[in-house]
């Protein structure tokens, strides 16, 4: 894999480039829709690639472990022949699961041991086996394994759960060493930089992630609940660390908002289920702004769902037509308000890339921060 840098920001962190996989170049910075189980919620792959223009996607190594197994990606031939989705795909380690689990699950040195929310059984995703997995599953970026701590956390836990996430990586890339890629492409490894909300840690996590040389960096267990503005002093600091000729990735993150700003201290790939699961309750990510479909305001405004951007879903039907297939419950609802916001997601790192190249972000980024911010 490699990372071409295009052009920084001079009033900024914020960078433009682009990130060679065997499956395809993506242009950072970038949004990566969410598909957890090898699927975006009521999204096709074709409207994912022609007309959200989504350039890569996320899979998820515990939901696929699980189900269908990596029996059944193995017999497949991997992830992207098996969901039909050819460009780069992303795997996240299943950390952060593990960590929703908290009441069923332990963690020790060896690994986690949890219990399966779908039949109860018991598993033990150690580092080696999760690379194992993930090796399984083909992705052309795959996830260190670590623990994503909550918010609040006692410094002290904080402290002991980076020392074990750091010892956990490097137990992932020996096992990335000693194995070899099953579909013939290659797999990038990124560690992902771990600390909770402290300066001290997240300081000493990042150094110790960039010693490793990998060919992308992670920053993880942020948007768990901290304030925003802890967020993005983590994200700063973290950022000044980390190579600048290798792309970042802020896991799990979030508002229009909150990428926005965050694109601004250096980040380069983000990922969120927001997008899909918002739009299935019925919240837009527009150009002008947030919208509740469901308000009665929307029920004769005949104006397109966003004239905005250019997206199908988004320029072909209305408000009011959409406002009514919620009201009426409509599958097709869910799936156009999903439509919206991952085009508009992917639309919004598009425009911020381009004016990074242009030179012009920088003031670009005050008047997108209170467009997207308004409440319609």
């Amino acid at each position: 894999m490699k990372f071409e840098l295009q052009a920084v920001c001079p009033d900024t962190g914020a960078r433009a480039g682009l990130l060679h996989t065997d499956h395809g170049v993506i242009e950072t910075p970038i949004f990566m829709p969410v598909g957890t189980v090898g699927s975006v919620k009521a999204v096709m792959q074709d409207q994912l690639l022609n007309d959200i223009k989504a350039q890569i996607i996320l899979g998820n190594t515990y939901h696929l472990y699980l189900r269908p197994g990596t029996d059944i990606l193995e017999k497949a031939g991997g992830l992207h022949k098996f969901n039909g989705w050819h460009k780069p795909i992303l795997t996240d380690s299943g950390g952060y699961q593990v960590f929703s689990l908290s009441g069923n699950r332990k963690l020790k040195e060896e690994g986690a041991m949890f219990q399966s929310h779908i039949d109860g059984s018991r598993h033990l995703f150690s580092p080696e086996r999760v690379m194992d997995i993930q090796r399984s599953i083909g992705a052309d970026i795959v996830m260190a394994f670590d623990e994503c701590t909550p918010y609040p956390c006692d410094y002290n836990y904080a402290k002991k759960s980076m020392e074990m996430t750091h010892r956990w990586l490097d137990r992932c890339v020996q096992r990335m060493d000693e194995t070899e890629p099953k579909y013939g492409y290659h797999q990038s490894l990124f560690p992902i930089v771990q600390g909770s909300t402290y300066k001290d840690l997240r300081k000493q996590s990042a150094e110790y992630i960039a010693s490793k040389g990998a060919e992308g960096n992670a920053i993880g267990g942020l948007s768990v609940g901290e304030p925003e503005e802890d967020m993005y002093e983590m994200c700063g600091l973290v950022c000044d660390i980390l190579p600048k000729d290798k792309p970042r990735y802020l896991m799990g993150v979030g508002t229009p908002w909150n990428i926005i700003e965050n694109i601004s201290l250096g980040v380069d790939m983000f990922d969120c289920v927001m997008p899909t699961r918002n739009g299935r309750n019925g919240m837009l990510f527009t150009s002008e702004g947030v919208v509740n479909i469901k308000n009665k305001k929307w029920e004769a405004d005949f104006s397109p769902i966003d004239a905005g951007i250019a997206a199908p879903a988004s320029n072909y039907y209305t408000k009011a037509y959409l406002r009514h297939l919620f009201q009426a419950k409509e599958i097709l609802g869910l799936q156009l308000a999903s439509l919206q916001n991952l085009s508009f997601y992917l639309h919004l790192a598009q425009e911020a890339r381009a004016h990074i190249l242009n030179g012009t972000f920088g003031q670009w980024k005050n008047g997108a921060l209170a467009r997207v911010k308004t409440r319609l």
